[in-house]
């Protein structure tokens, strides 16, 4: 008997620590969905997969720092001078460089910065979307800011798709904090229940903000899915409807994340392995064997698991990460990239902005098949964008 007591013991202490390192690391709002999710078997995949690759970035000029011009413009012309270097060093499948998602805060806009990003775009080298951190916001107020800021974008840069139908300047969108939905737990950094609906009456097509490092995290990590807005409660993306072949849109917002789940190839302890945020920055560099966690998540529209989406994220304008992001533990990850992954037969790597993954994402919705190359302008043309 006092061998099952101890039995017992043991296991409820166990379950009581993990229990207490899931709500400390803000797994618990993830975790079952990780858990419930299943992959697709890589052998009944007909062909190569086809591996979209989308680098989206929150890309802030003015971090720590509102009062240096100096330093803004110190940050972004490194960009300007060693992204090209570095990106032309590679290719995927269709000749294209790598293509970097400039995610620009309303809130930090100069126009000599996002002339010179625009140029950037012009030659092919990314795209620019929107971000926005706000607190104690109105619905009214924000609609009107994001509105602005889109036509600025467009009207001054010509930074924006256009939508066909309405000839409107439409937009992706990552928020601040991750607190979309004024979801954070102490609401803080938005305060605006209705915002998904907000977005989309603004021109926003997709929502790039996840996945996030605590509890704003929705409960269907690793999923493609349509969120429907309750105006009255915050957070309403953490559920949804996947996006599926021959499905339809739904709701409010399309959600778009990145893979999350944990490190193999490092482990704390030597047993506890590292959670998977898909963040890029010099303490968390893209390691080969992050990316083969990240292609092994297998994120896709379900019903052509042949296409796999990989978005990662980071803050690109911290000076801290910029030789991680323009040197060479970004040009290790982009040279595993296009051998391992672009292969020809078991893989082909396409390098997409955030406008081309939700170009392709909506081409498989309505079962298109073959090259996702073909896709990358299905919906929303290419943005004109301004040379300087």
């Amino acid at each position: 008997m006092i061998f099952v007591f101890l039995f017992l013991f043991g296991a409820i202490c166990v379950a009581s620590a993990a229990l207490a390192l899931i709500y400390k690391k803000d797994m618990h709002t993830w975790i079952l969905g990780y858990v419930k999710r299943r992959k697709p078997a890589k052998a009944n995949i007909k062909g190569p997969i086809h591996v979209m690759f989308c680098f989206v970035d929150h890309y802030e000029p003015q971090w720590k720092n509102k009062d240096n011009i100096e330093l803004e413009r110190a940050r972004v012309d490194r960009w300007m001078r060693d992204y090209p270097t570095m990106a032309s060093k590679f290719t995927d499948a269709d000749g294209y460089h790598p293509k970097h998602s400039f995610f620009f805060p309303e809130e930090e806009y100069r126009h000599e910065h996002l002339a010179k990003l625009s140029d950037l775009c012009h030659r092919g080298f990314g795209e620019i979307e929107i971000h926005l951190h706000h607190e104690d916001d109105t619905s009214d107020n924000l609609r009107k800011t994001l509105s602005n800021f889109a036509k600025t974008l467009h009207q001054e840069h010509g930074a924006l798709a256009l939508d066909p139908k309405t000839g409107q300047p439409v937009y992706a969108f990552i928020h601040g904090n991750w607190a979309l939905d004024n979801s954070h737990p102490q609401g803080k950094w938005c305060g605006v229940n209705d915002e998904l609906i907000v977005l989309r009456e603004t021109g926003c097509y997709a929502d790039f903000t996840f996945p996030s490092p605590d509890a704003t995290q929705p409960s269907l990590p690793n999923t493609l899915y349509y969120a429907k807005d309750d105006p009255n409660k915050p957070k309403s993306y953490d559920t949804g409807r996947e996006m599926k072949v021959n499905g339809e849109a739904w709701g409010d917002m399309l959600m778009l994340q990145g893979p999350l789940g944990f490190n193999k190839e490092e482990s704390k302890f030597g047993i506890l392995p590292k959670i998977e945020r898909a963040d890029i920055r010099q303490n968390c560099q893209p390691t080969p064997g992050r990316v083969d966690n990240w292609v092994d998540t297998h994120i896709h529209v379900k019903g052509r698991p042949e296409w796999v989406f990989i978005k990662i994220h980071t803050h690109g304008a911290q000076d801290i990460d910029m030789d991680c992001l323009l040197g060479k533990p970004v040009e290790l990850m982009h040279a595993h990239l296009t051998t391992k992954y672009n292969d020809g037969e078991r893989y082909k790597l396409h390098y997409v902005s955030a406008r081309e993954m939700y170009n392709i994402t909506k081409a498989a919705e309505a079962g298109e098949s073959g090259d996702p190359n073909d896709y990358r302008d299905y919906i929303l043309p290419k943005p004109t964008f301004r040379r300087m």
